[in-house]
């Protein structure tokens, strides 16, 4: 077993081709359903809100889906490939035989996973001659990256972030717009589904699915000037990720290291696919018998308490049906510091994987999250996300579990993103308030 505290990759090995767990999964995804009819709808119908290529990629049937060169080169210039670090420090701490090793994606200039799909989603739009992408975030990190690509590609860009982390979070605001992007607050005035939550509740500290539904009103309104863009739940969103999972891939294999677990945060989704996916090909074929564990919040959970049904993505019911695990389009979850969870629904890859016992999810409360993210920071000095503060968590379970039976289990785990605009959250929580 390897000693190295760093894995590291050249920029030759940054991926060349995004995977697509669709003709892997253990039985073909339900097809999304037209709520009027509830028959399926064709793919050409999201052409109204998404560019072609991501239509194409979001039912492409291909394994491995190459990446265009401009696309490397942008992720190369946000510090792909990223290191995977031993935290040992941690390991000490809580006096494990367990190996612990992360990913550590929150050290490009947005802070998290999200731009590996936002320069993916920009490009390709642009490519098209769509100038204006609109979108919505949870707690910023996804509005934060799409600003980014938009610069990046001389795109305009509109943000409805949610109201509760538009309060909480504003320097993520002041990061999108120093970028150039317009943030509004979700719920707000700019769209009738805005108004009319507004008028039921004028304190409403909203939900990704009601940013959805505005974002995706804002498009359908600008006759064919504007697309949407999405930065979790959909295949092609969460192909974009693996990235991350292919490179990690790669630096366990050229280490001779194989882990006994895979754990990662999970809200809509995206962070945890893009980690584990590429390790996933090899359970789906009989390679391993690794633990895939998926993290959620005690107070949005979707997958350990939510129904494996048909429901709508947002809030408006604008979005078609999809199947997946979901506390309801209306669910509005309490205003935690980890915004980029409190959706709804799960996506619906991860979904049947769930469903068909492939992974496993696990529950964290905000407290719980917190205590790790502390412990990790005092060991590792890197101020987690709340969100990947979530993974952090199950993993210091497990790690504790080996000490008790003496296993010497090698874990890994994704940091999804670095969390110094999250700092009242820590400050909260060291003060009691939390």
């Amino acid at each position: 077993m390897s000693e190295k505290v760093k894995l590291l990759l050249s920029e030759d090995d940054v991926p060349s081709k995004y995977y697509n767990i669709l003709p892997d999964l253990p039985s073909p995804l339900a097809p999304p359903l037209d709520a009027a009819t509830g028959k399926p709808i064709p793919p050409s119908a999201l052409e109204a809100i998404f560019p072609k290529e991501i239509v194409r990629q979001e039912v492409s049937s291909q394994r491995f889906v190459p990446i265009p060169e401009e696309v490397r080169d942008a992720l190369l210039a946000l510090g792909r490939p990223t290191p995977i670090f031993r935290a040992r420090r941690l390991e000490k701490a809580l006096g494990t035989p367990a190996r612990i090793y992360f990913k550590h994606e929150g050290l490009n200039p947005c802070g998290s996973h999200k731009p590996n799909t936002a320069v993916a989603q920009a490009y390709y739009a642009k490519r098209e001659g769509i100038e204006r992408l609109v979108t919505e975030t949870g707690a910023g990190q996804w509005g934060i990256a799409l600003s980014y690509a938009c610069a990046l590609y001389g795109m305009t860009c509109e943000v409805f972030m949610v109201r509760a982390s538009f309060n909480q979070k504003p320097y993520r605001k002041m990061q999108m717009q120093a970028m150039g992007a317009t943030v509004n607050p979700s719920p707000g005035t700019l769209t009738d589904f805005g108004k009319q939550v507004l008028r039921s509740n004028p304190a409403h500290p909203g939900s990704l699915g009601i940013a959805i539904s505005e974002a995706i009103e804002t498009v359908a309104k600008s006759g064919g000037e504007a697309k949407y863009s999405l930065g979790s739940v959909l295949n092609h969103v969460l192909m974009h990720q693996t990235v991350i999972g292919e490179e990690a891939h790669l630096q366990f294999e050229r280490e001779g290291i194989a882990p006994d677990a895979f754990i990662a945060c999970v809200g809509g989704g995206s962070n945890f696919a893009g980690f584990a996916y590429p390790f996933l090909r090899d359970k789906l074929a009989g390679k391993t018998e690794a633990d895939f564990i998926a993290v959620e919040p005690t107070e949005v959970p979707s997958i350990t308490k939510g129904k494996y049904d048909y429901d709508h993505g947002d809030t408006a019911g604008m979005t078609p049906l999809m199947k997946m695990y979901t506390l309801g389009k209306d669910f509005v979850p309490s205003p935690i510091y980890a915004g980029g969870l409190r959706y709804h629904g799960m996506a619906p890859s991860v979904s049947l994987l769930a469903a068909s016992g492939t992974i496993r999810a696990v529950a964290c409360g905000q407290q719980q999250a917190f205590e790790a993210g502390v412990l990790f920071a005092r060991n590792e000095g890197i101020i987690a996300a709340p969100e990947s503060c979530h993974a952090i968590s199950e993993v210091i379970n497990l790690a504790k579990a080996c000490k008790k039976t003496g296993e010497a289990k090698t874990i890994a785990f994704n940091l999804s993103g670095q969390g110094q605009l999250d700092l009242q959250g820590y400050a909260d929580f060291l003060e009691g308030k939390t």
